[in-house]
């Protein structure tokens, strides 16, 4: 995420999986403060993939006290190499949690569903109205350990060159941090062993073939 201002551009997918959309998710914009409603106060949103920037979103808290009720978002479409201005409304839902404190949801602008997550096609609607799959499901062990490793990778600020490890984000614990690391290690070397495993019997029958 960047500043006030920053990008606000976001690109066109054709894909029909969640992975392949742009999401906003209310979760991690509670955690990070930004649904305090203050005067003149604009906050981004940067999505970042494969090392590249894939766009970013600005977003305006609505509410009185120290919760919104609703978030305005201001972003761009580009289809067909026109770009779109599109500012969209989002209302908010809190319900208490079991310790004590409250939990945002998004409603969903088209079906009014109380979602955690909302993805970005021209509008940000929730996963079932854009009707959206998981790529997960179509993966191979293998993928799944690569992409959970690229993901922590661009989660500590990495590019998803999995070759070289980010260093520790500022603020973030070294626990948090070493604990990452391990998982991301493990992931993508689950992934390797499964796919050495995979190409094994290819292997063999390729050298089978070359002793004829």
């Amino acid at each position: 995420m960047g500043g006030a201002g920053s990008g606000r551009h976001i690109q066109g997918f054709s894909r029909a999986t969640v992975e392949s959309y742009l999401a906003l998710d209310v979760r991690r914009l509670h955690r990070d403060g930004r649904l305090r409603p203050r005067q003149s106060a604009t906050s981004s949103w940067r999505w970042v993939g494969s090392g590249k920037p894939a766009g970013s979103i600005a977003h305006h808290a609505i509410g009185h006290g120290g919760r919104a009720k609703a978030l305005v978002l201001v972003y761009e479409v580009t289809r067909r190499g026109n770009s779109e201005s599109v500012k969209q409304g989002v209302w908010l839902d809190w319900t208490p949690c079991n310790y004590g404190g409250s939990r945002p949801w998004f409603l969903c602008p088209r079906c009014n569903r109380r979602v955690a997550v909302l993805y970005g096609g021209a509008r940000f609607y929730c996963r079932h109205c854009h009707g959206l799959a998981y790529t997960s499901t179509r993966e191979s062990s293998s993928d799944r350990g690569i992409r959970k490793a690229r993901k922590i990778h661009e989660r500590l600020g990495g590019t998803g060159d999995l070759r070289f490890f980010p260093p520790k984000p500022k603020g973030m614990h070294w626990r948090t941090y070493w604990q990452l690391r391990d998982e991301a290690h493990a992931a993508y070397t689950g992934a390797l062993r499964g796919l050495l495993e995979r190409l094994g019997p290819v292997v063999e029958r390729l050298e089978r073939g070359t002793r004829r």
